[in-house]
């Protein structure tokens, strides 16, 4: 599993749950849509986190860099219908980070012969 991960604050103005249902809506097209396999949005607890990382953080969980690409490639072509609910989330949001992790160790990874 490869999980691309995001970090934003809320443009000034923008009430928490605007956001909340704005995020869900698009998450939940991508995943009926199969572009990705599962998500979370959390937010900040007790102002733990570095600043830099933002208010919220975002977890979305694809199967593999292919599936991750199908849904790149779906909201690439900035079309209706994927594309109304990216500019609603984007619309919303400033101090965008974003990273990409994967499950480790990878299913694939044999042991016993690394060379480091």
């Amino acid at each position: 599993m490869d999980i691309y991960h995001g970090w934003c604050d809320l443009k000034p103005g923008i009430r928490d749950m605007e956001f909340v249902e704005a995020f869900t809506q698009y998450m939940e097209m991508l995943e009926q849509e199969g572009v990705i396999a599962g998500w979370r949005l959390m937010r900040k607890k007790l102002g733990l986190a570095p600043k830099h990382l933002g208010e919220f953080h975002f977890m979305i969980e694809v199967t593999d860099l292919t599936q991750l690409d199908s849904a790149f490639d779906w909201v690439a072509t900035r079309a209706d219908p994927v594309e109304i609910e990216h500019f609603s989330v984007n619309s919303l949001v400033e101090n965008i980070t974003f990273a990409l992790y994967r499950d480790f160790p990878d299913p694939v990874r044999e042991r016993g012969e690394e060379r480091f």
